[in-house]
């Protein structure tokens, strides 16, 4: 895997997440059209953000189950997706301005044509603890993410996990 990130992506724990990730059958469907596709469709409108994400972070590719403003784009490689980077906090991660992140000048998400300037993601935790994926907001300017904007971005991934573990 070609990290672009300069610092390490992969979790001391990442194949018993991995083993939790797949015994919930998540990856096993199609890209989600109920609760998850909800859940992005509240974060773009609640943030003023073009682009929300329901992600999960699999062994080599980050898989998006819902989406709101990336039509067409189910995975990206775990080397580039900031998710990878989001996983490994128990904490919303938050780049107000990406461009300057030092961890971010080599990724192409950045400093290609994509443009991101903004992103935040909750981790989607286990009840056991395993951080399986995220659920991210995106903009390509920068924009100030307040920790009330941090709380409601937790309760949205709160609600994507209790969804998944209800069954």
């Amino acid at each position: 895997m070609n990290n672009t990130f300069g610092l390490p992506i992969i979790p001391d724990n990442d194949n018993e997440r991995l083993a939790k990730l797949k015994s919930l059958h998540i990856l096993d469907t199609y890209e989600e059209n109920g609760t998850f596709k909800h859940i992005a469709a509240i974060a773009s409108r609640m943030f003023n953000v073009p682009i929300a994400l329901v992600n999960f972070v699999d062994r080599d590719y980050v898989i998006t189950k819902a989406q709101t403003g990336m039509d067409g784009l189910n995975e990206v490689s775990r080397a580039v997706s900031l998710c990878s980077l989001a996983i490994l906090n128990s904490d919303v991660t938050v780049f107000e301005n990406a461009r300057e992140e030092p961890c971010l000048l080599a990724n192409p998400m950045v400093i290609g044509d994509f443009g991101l300037q903004f992103y935040a993601a909750a981790p989607l935790t286990t009840s056991d603890g395993y951080n399986i994926g995220a659920v991210c907001i995106v903009d390509k300017v920068p924009r100030e993410f307040t920790a009330s904007d941090q709380k409601m971005l937790q309760s949205l991934a709160s609600i994507v996990m209790d969804e998944i573990e209800k069954s």
